[in-house]
């Protein structure tokens, strides 16, 4: 039988149930592999807190160190600390971790040395190839690694600490020792922020009531997936009652942080992404290129040009964001997701380093976090909103003809398609992996943006 992974390789990284569609043999696999087409001859890597990370993780290690590679563990950490780790190290890194998906998913997010991505189109493709073969194949292997070239001395296995490190770094790039107290509430979800925080913000002027930082990958309170507005319900109702400045929810891997204003109100990361873009641009003399995907606010790109930078529109994702910031040098990028990029990250993205932005932002001064944000979040967004379809490419057929010859309207196909006029604009996505249809939609005015977001998904529905 012919091994077919493609529904556990996705187009950034590995991910699906542990063990129904992947377990440790497997996971030793891919490091032989991962080593293979890196060409690495030592790695680092990292590991979440679920149930199985340890497992899989070692079992990984023991796959590259099978080939001659050393190996440097770190242990638990979060998604951005074994980034750090592979800037810092300058060593190819692999992350064990589901993110935000619930308890019983695990998956790799691996790396070049320096952070840079390993996608479908740098690598990943060939890493799931090769385990394919391998797993087809039928004869005994060297050492159970299949490939592995006999009398090859295997790597040394090694543990290496980097938290008080990759803190020391983050709080190097933002100063936040002369701000005003702030109390914050930090809602980690059970997830690698409960890790991380407490060393990230020790010594600094912050007062900090934690929700649920104890490492839990059974997520007892709720999904550690912090755009669900499920999932922040908690925090929401926990910062007015604290009287606190602020609240942060971080994501499992603790890679993408969402934050709340002093009322409860969620902050758009839009708006986070315009404010963090007019720091970045303030430390770099008022030049530099922000990278955006094509559905945040336009009020990053105006903000951007305000503060005396040039914004350079990309498709969605994450490695299509890196691609970018590498290719125009970028100094900062920032996603609807709430993923947020930075130069002096290696380009990788950090919630916890935006995080540190809206702090030293909001501590900088007197005023609220709500008003500081107000010149940041000028216009009134839908929200992505899913519906499944039959039939992606007619409905956005249909799309196209309702709108296309229309007078002061522009199409482009950039990302799904995006219509845009003059107080408005919308985009609708096909979901990739599943039979979904992803609409975008902003305007100048509520009203405009509900009138334009219903008329779309009427002919997306219909």
């Amino acid at each position: 039988m012919t091994a077919d992974l493609s529904q556990l390789v996705k187009a950034y990284d590995v991910r699906g149930v542990v063990p129904d569609q992947w377990d440790e043999p497997m996971a030793e696999l891919f490091g032989a592999a991962f080593v293979q087409v890196t060409g690495a001859e030592a790695i680092v890597t990292g590991h979440d807190m679920r149930p199985s990370s340890p497992g899989l993780s070692r079992a990984f290690a023991r796959g590259a160190a099978a080939r001659g590679v050393d190996v440097t563990e770190i242990g638990l950490c979060s998604t951005d600390q074994l980034y750090y780790a592979s800037g810092a190290f300058d060593l190819p890194g692999a992350m064990f971790t589901a993110s935000h998906n619930p308890a019983r998913y695990n998956g790799i997010k691996m790396c070049r040395a320096g952070a840079a991505p390993v996608g479908q189109d740098t690598g990943l493709t060939e890493i799931r190839e090769l385990v394919e073969s391998w797993l087809d194949s039928e004869a005994p292997s060297p050492k159970g690694i299949p490939g592995a070239t006999p009398g090859t001395s295997p790597g040394t296995v090694t543990q290496r600490d980097s938290l008080e490190d990759y803190a020391a770094h983050l709080r190097g790039l933002v100063d936040l020792t002369s701000i005003r107290p702030l109390k914050v509430v930090v809602d980690a979800g059970n997830g690698m922020g409960g890790h991380t925080v407490p060393t990230v913000f020790a010594g600094l002027p912050l007062e900090l009531v934690p929700m649920y930082f104890e490492l839990d990958g059974t997520f007892p309170n709720h999904e550690a997936n912090p755009l669900d507005p499920a999932n922040i319900v908690d925090l929401q109702k926990r910062v007015p009652e604290e009287s606190a400045d602020l609240g942060i929810a971080f994501d499992g891997d603790a890679d993408r942080c969402f934050v709340v204003d002093e009322r409860g109100e969620p902050v758009s990361p839009s708006a986070i992404t315009a404010l963090v873009a007019a720091r970045e641009l303030a430390r770099h003399g008022g030049k530099g290129t922000v990278i955006h995907n094509l559905i945040t606010s336009w009020s990053v790109p105006e903000v951007v040009r305000e503060n005396g930078g040039t914004p350079v529109r990309t498709r969605v994702g994450h490695s299509f964001i890196k691609a970018e910031m590498a290719t125009a040098g970028a100094i900062f990028g920032g996603e609807h997701s709430a993923h947020y990029y930075f130069k002096d990250f290696w380009n990788a993205d950090t919630g916890m380093l935006a995080a540190l932005h809206v702090l030293a932002a909001l501590g900088g001064q007197e005023g609220t976090l709500s008003a500081l944000v107000a010149q940041y979040d000028r216009y009134a967004g839908s929200g992505e909103i899913n519906s499944t379809v039959d039939d992606q490419t007619a409905r956005l057929t249909a799309i196209r003809t309702a709108y296309e010859g229309q007078e002061g309207i522009t199409l482009d196909e950039l990302d799904g398609l995006t219509v845009t006029a003059a107080d408005w604009w919308f985009n609708v996505r096909p979901s990739n992996t599943e039979p979904l249809l992803r609409l975008n939609a902003e305007a100048r005015d509520e009203s405009t943006m509900a009138r334009v977001r219903d008329e779309v998904l009427t002919i997306i529905r219909s």
